[in-house]
């Protein structure tokens, strides 16, 4: 997965105008989607404007961006879904907001008991999500923002055993070489 990624962030990186963003693009892959997002130049207002000021400028830059890019997003999407085999997400950053216009919502099965259940559907109660896939999609969020550090250290744990299992011999079932 790791060689994947990196081919389709040089693939993005060589055919997203360099024009869009200040500084490199940013490519997230996972096994259903890529999310193609980018920082733009933050809005011209006056250095002591309040922050609604700037984020309500901020908003519109985006809304311009995704407005002005659209026909040309498209076109690249419509060239990566089929290389890549997986749906193409945009989005963008600008003065501290961020905005995806496109983002996949994906149906995740899982088998919970019955606590498990009751967690979701306090939720649900106290009109905190709307479902309980609302609600889990919403602890799932709660974990990431307040353990991001964890999960950066198993990402990265992730990546150096998915470096030695290339590196070493052939999964059980495979190929044997002589």
């Amino acid at each position: 997965m790791i060689e994947f990624a990196e081919q389709v962030k040089t693939w993005f990186a060589e055919r997203v105008p360099d024009d869009w963003f200040q500084g490199d693009v940013d490519v997230a892959v996972d096994r259903d989607e890529i999310l193609v997002t980018g920082e733009l130049e933050p809005p011209d207002v006056p250095k002591k404007s309040p922050a609604a000021i700037v984020a309500s400028a901020s908003m519109a830059r985006l809304d311009k961006f995704r407005d002005a890019t659209r026909d040309a997003r498209k076109a690249i999407t419509g060239e990566a879904e089929p290389l890549f085999n997986r749906k193409v997400s945009w989005g963008a950053v600008c003065g501290g907001e961020q905005k995806v216009f496109t983002q996949l919502s994906v149906p995740v099965m899982t088998r919970l008991r019955m606590n498990e259940r009751a967690v979701l559907d306090t939720l649900v109660d106290a009109s905190v999500a709307r479902s309980r896939s609302d609600a889990l999609a919403w602890c799932v969020r709660l974990v990431g923002a307040n353990q991001a550090r964890w999960i950066d250290e198993l990402r990265d744990a992730l990546v150096h055993v998915e470096k030695v299992r290339a590196d070493g011999p052939p999964a059980l079932g495979g190929p044997v070489e002589a």
